[in-house]
């Protein structure tokens, strides 16, 4: 009897041990990033293991810097890091150039970021649209609140009739379209 009390004793440290060592590591586990006012913000999440968002890909890109700097001078790095789903059709460097000189410097000043965002915007649509299942004349509605349309000609897919895709990439949070051309709202596209 004595022996079988001493077994059940050391049985109970034991997994007393084993409890407490269990809590320890829950709660050295890593906390998720927040922002300077304590809000959680998953641009700041390090994460080297899981796909990409359309900001870390368009980031990683040696194409698309023009439009990475567009994108945090208009504060839209947390919004578009966020769960989404997006397709952002992403216009690349050599796209920007094709601009009129002192264009893009001139939307990067801060008294010019309304514009920016609303530019920026116009290339963003909620849901991810994979290039096979646009159709010929299908209208998508943006993020600023304007229309895009698709046209689709000689096996290239447009968007708004001058930009073509020429590459598509997934990403975590949606894909990405990358076009040649930057997409400029008007009046009519809203």
């Amino acid at each position: 009897m004595k022996r079988c009390f001493s077994f059940l004793m050391i049985v109970l440290v034991c997994v007393f041990i084993i409890s407490c060592s269990n809590i320890e590591t829950k709660e050295a586990a890593p906390q998720s990033a927040t922002s300077e006012n304590g809000s959680q913000n998953q641009s700041e999440v390090k994460d080297d293991v899981s796909a990409k968002n359309v900001v870390q890909v368009a980031s990683g890109s040696k194409d698309h810097t023009t439009l990475v700097t567009a994108v945090k001078a208009a504060d839209l790095v947390t919004a578009l890091s966020n769960a989404g789903p997006f397709t952002v059709f992403a216009p690349t460097n050599a796209a920007f150039d094709l601009l009129p000189a002192g264009t893009v410097d001139g939307l990067l000043k801060p008294e010019k970021k309304d514009d920016l965002v609303d530019i920026l915007q116009y290339h963003v649509s909620l849901g991810v649209f994979k290039e096979d299942s646009f159709t010929d004349g299908q209208i998508i509605g943006q993020v600023n609140g304007g229309n895009i349309t698709i046209t689709k000609k000689d096996g290239k897919v447009y968007v708004n009739g001058t930009a073509v895709i020429v590459a598509s990439i997934p990403a975590s949070n949606g894909i990405i379209h990358v076009i040649d051309k930057v997409l400029l709202p008007s009046p009519a596209n809203k």
